[in-house]
């Protein structure tokens, strides 16, 4: 198997490289010093940046100014994003806007896609459900009304959703179907309420209650909350290794000038132990997410959505997903805790920037589902389908 990059991919994680390169970490007021939210909005100043090296469009078709790629270049580019803590909704306006391109109307993507890839028009994900415990589609109802759709429910830690233009919402008919309706911030029958993430970032609680959506600006299309859903797991998971990788960087150069006893203290074997321990997560996390993004990429034989499969061989997609994030939540959690540990009292000092990444790895653990509700799917998943 050849597991290099491609050109093209290796373009995209060099011009993000040099986008993030000039990125502080400390950007904000620290989010354990913040008693709301960090800040009021999302980096606009580097969403501009990211526009100009068109990394807003990389998954969007060359007819809609994009470059084509699949989800291991976003991937790529968002494992270098999370080692700086970019502040920009880059996972959710790309992951939507692909999914309009693969199930959206002509008018729809016409009016949209350059748009977004530009820059111009700001996309997010309500992907979290009630609680953020339940399926995000099951918290919101759906109801057909000539050629409008009739949508109430709540859905709660909507990343990014006060700067967003439109917020694709995830519903469920009567008649047991899935639905994508992209509503724009402040429409009719919508209410955006104030939430803070751990990171410090500020969510929204979005509140539907009888809010009136055109059937243009819905998406039928089987499948098309199942993509989007895998793709906005399978970039967190690249986030978290991203951060990850950052934070043992960071770790190994503190334990290497630290010294006790008049020895660097990595040259003790238990730190030694410890920091070899998180780097092998590290590396259970990129291969899981490679695997998955790749069966996302090329939608592999035997690919199916979350309750079914073929009849035999290998699992659904959404099992390659849920591995990636059983290993992202659990590895992203070790390696930042290890990292406290080894750090000593440096490691909570508000002046150091390990606090910041250890608030962002608490909410990219939990984003989406933590590890105990991806072993449960994957529980299933396992069940249902026969592996012979």
């Amino acid at each position: 198997m050849d597991f290099t990059f491609t050109e093209e991919q290796q373009a995209a994680v060099e011009a993000s490289a040099a986008v993030f390169g000039g990125v502080a970490p400390d950007g904000v007021p620290s989010p354990a010093l913040t008693a709301g939210a960090v800040a009021d909005d999302f980096d606009r100043a580097l969403w501009a940046k990211l526009a100009d090296a068109d990394l807003l469009s990389l998954l969007l078709d060359p007819a809609y100014g994009g470059a084509g790629l699949d989800a291991i270049a976003l991937c790529l580019v968002l494992r270098e994003s999370a080692k700086v803590l970019a502040r920009v909704p880059l996972l959710e306006s790309t992951a939507a806007a692909v999914t309009v391109q693969e199930y959206g109307d002509e008018e729809t993507k016409a009016g949209l896609l350059a748009r977004a890839g530009r820059g111009e028009v700001v996309l997010t994900v309500a992907a979290n459900g009630r609680t953020g415990h339940e399926p995000a589609e099951r918290a919101v109802t759906a109801r057909r009304d000539g050629d409008v759709w009739t949508l109430d429910g709540v859905q709660t830690a909507v990343a990014w959703a006060h700067g967003a233009d439109l917020v694709v919402v995830p519903a469920h008919t009567d008649d047991g179907r899935t639905l994508l309706a992209l509503v724009p911030r402040g429409h009719e029958g919508t209410v955006l309420g104030e939430q803070v993430s751990t990171s410090g970032e500020r969510l929204g609680e979005l509140r539907l209650e009888s809010a009136r959506i055109p059937g243009g600006q819905v998406i039928e299309a089987e499948g098309a909350w199942e993509r989007l859903r895998d793709l906005l797991t399978t970039g967190t998971c690249a986030l978290a290794l991203g951060l990850g990788e950052r934070v043992l960087r960071m770790t190994s150069a503190y334990t290497g000038k630290r010294e006790q006893f008049g020895f660097p203290v990595a040259t003790f074997q238990a730190v030694a132990v410890q920091a070899a321990d998180r780097y092998i997560d590290l590396r259970a996390m990129e291969a899981t997410l490679w695997q998955a993004a790749w069966r996302i990429s090329t939608r592999a034989a035997g690919m199916a959505t979350a309750t079914g499969g073929t009849a035999g061989g290998a699992l659904p997609v959404a099992g390659d997903v849920a591995v990636a994030k059983i290993w992202a939540s659990e590895g992203v959690r070790r390696v930042v805790q290890t990292a406290q540990h080894l750090h000593g009292g440096f490691g909570a000092d508000t002046e150091s920037p390990l606090h910041r990444y250890h608030a962002w790895a608490k909410h990219l653990e939990l984003s989406l589902g933590p590890a105990a509700a991806h072993e449960e799917a994957l529980g299933d998943l396992l069940a249902a389908h026969p592996l012979g």
